[in-house]
């Protein structure tokens, strides 16, 4: 029987065989980084890719997912529990992870699971229900900032996520994965005019707190109300005017180190950290 794992001495004299052989060759092969493969074709019209697994996990176990195809390697399929491809309701195909990166590129990280389906539908501002707490975007447009925000807004217990139609990125694969299945567990609401909708919620009951780097108050301490409605601008423009004029109060996050803002996700997840706290008061 021979031994696989090999002794230092086997080892060595490897070693010196590899050298020698080299040597001959005329040295070692050159190191050859990897190429990077562009994404391929997109996805048939009225349908979008969503791929790693925390993703497509909650795609899977949401019922108002429409999925139309998936495509899967075995040890994808083995951590999402799917032990046979055949008896799920749409089509699925066992493939290796580089058929997948033909798809997607090889700058995606989709964990070996890749899904067609259909978006989910937004909803509108008169279908918010109870929720206590939401969140507001003013021409947010990056999809890994919208993803992260989403991601929040799910752990906060946050009712929904209120965007407007235009200047607001579309579900894709960069969203979802940034979301990390949290597309599947809020109310996407979609309106065409910002400042008519933060009428309707202070209509509904609900304080608006815009977070504004120069707001006059502390957010911890601007906080009145039952219902709260928490208002972020894009990365850099910050809230535009007429936003700034429309919400209940301009508020900011007290920050005594070196840097002055953060990165707007992680604005969304401090203050909702707050309003939560003081809504459970």
């Amino acid at each position: 029987m021979s031994n696989k794992s090999g002794t230092p001495k086997d080892t060595h004299y490897a070693k010196l065989r590899r050298a020698h052989r080299d040597e001959k060759s005329g040295g070692a092969a050159a190191f050859r980084p990897r190429q990077p493969v562009p994404p391929g074709e997109t996805a048939a019209d009225g349908l979008v890719r969503l791929y790693g697994l925390h993703t497509v996990r909650a795609a899977l176990d949401n019922p108002r997912r429409r999925i139309k195809k998936m495509l899967v390697t075995r040890n994808a399929a083995e951590r999402l529990a799917i032990a046979d491809l055949a008896a799920l309701p749409f089509k699925a195909e066992l493939v290796e992870p580089k058929y997948i990166d033909k798809v997607t590129g090889s700058d995606a990280v989709h964990q070996g699971v890749l899904i067609e389906a259909e978006p989910l539908k937004p909803k509108r501002l008169d279908a918010l229900g109870d929720a206590k707490l939401v969140l507001v975007l003013d021409q947010i447009t990056d999809p890994h900032n919208v993803g992260a925000i989403l991601r929040s807004a799910v752990a906060f217990g946050a009712g929904a996520l209120i965007t407007t139609a235009r200047h607001s990125p579309q579900e894709s694969g960069v969203l979802a994965k940034s979301a990390s299945g949290a597309l599947e567990h809020i109310d996407q609401i979609e309106v065409k005019n910002l400042a008519d909708a933060l009428g309707q919620l202070h209509d509904a009951g609900f304080q608006t707190v815009g977070l504004d780097s120069d707001g006059p108050a502390e957010l911890e301490k601007s906080f009145s109300g039952e219902k709260i409605a928490l208002v972020l601008g894009a990365e850099g423009k910050g809230l535009r005017q007429k936003t700034r004029e429309t919400v209940t109060t301009l508020a900011r996050l007290d920050m005594p180190g070196a840097i002055r803002s953060l990165n707007v996700s992680n604005a969304a997840a401090v203050s909702l950290y707050a309003a939560r706290k003081f809504l459970g008061q």
